[in-house]
């Protein structure tokens, strides 16, 4: 009797445990009927459901889904431009589940978060990324990659949107191929080469205008100093002049002062 006691509440005990379902915080449960073909049910979904639930394990069950943010890194994908240069993408995206469309994602798809991302989330990225880059060419979509990102990005907001998903934030690598990388390098190159003979002529120019100003300083500096000297040569010339007229009059005068008639002076100061 003890025995089937002891049966009779593990049986109880096992019901138990089977037939409560705890919903963490940052989930949202799904309980569903197993076995339903009633339409009005939603295909068997009874409707959502958080904290400790109670349910009839041989007819319901509760599936979790969770609600905080997911971030996956997915696999790289060859990507064509318009011009067929093959970009090279490695998406990394962080989305999480809208709580209001949880019972539709369940009734679609019947799967758990991870298995969607491998499959409809992934083809959503290759989808958007494909018909964006197919619009651009590889030149374009070099010199223009925050255009080409929004335009994959509201793509991808779009189509996820709709299926009950919200992208929180998507970023990518792309990778150009080796030859359009080279061209790349060398259109680069070609720039700052030229951005060195630009300051090599404008470095050459100012030197230039360094130099005249030098030369036409010391020019002025000259001249200046040429008519200074000048200046000084022609007073002491003039100076000079009627020195040695006086001198040459004194060492021809005999002693004897002139005999002269009128108001004139002699040219000599005696004094």
């Amino acid at each position: 009797m003890r025995k089937i006691n002891n049966l009779v509440l593990a049986a109880l005990f096992l019901l138990t445990a089977v037939s409560c379902a705890k919903i963490d915080s940052g989930s949202v449960g799904i309980m569903f009927t197993k076995w339903s073909s009633d339409k009005a049910e939603y295909g068997g979904v009874v409707g959502t459901c958080k904290g400790f639930v109670w349910y009839n394990p041989f007819t319901r069950s509760v599936f979790e889904y969770p609600v905080f943010v997911q971030r996956k890194s997915f696999d790289n994908i060859l990507v064509n431009a318009r011009d067929a240069s093959t970009f090279n993408i490695s998406p990394v995206l962080a989305y999480r589940l809208n709580p209001e469309k949880a019972i539709y994602v369940f009734t679609k798809y019947r799967k758990p978060l991870s298995d969607i991302e491998e499959g409809y989330i992934q083809t959503c990225i290759y989808e958007a990324y494909r018909t964006c880059g197919n619009t651009y060419t590889s030149d374009y979509l070099m010199s223009n990659r925050e255009e080409f990102e929004k335009a994959v990005r509201a793509r991808l907001d779009e189509s996820m949107t709709k299926e009950g998903f919200i992208v929180e934030e998507f970023t990518a690598q792309i990778t150009p191929p080796p030859s359009l990388r080279n061209a790349i390098d060398a259109k680069n190159e070609a720039i700052q080469n030229a951005l060195k003979a630009e300051n090599k002529v404008r470095e050459a120019e100012a030197n230039a205008k360094i130099e005249i100003a030098k030369a036409s300083g010391e020019a002025q500096a000259l001249k200046i100093k040429g008519d200074g000297e000048a200046y000084y040569n022609r007073v002491v010339a003039a100076s000079l002049n009627q020195l040695l007229v006086n001198q040459y009059a004194i060492e021809r005068w005999d002693g004897k002062l002139p005999v002269y008639s009128g108001n004139a002076t002699p040219f000599i100061n005696v004094k």
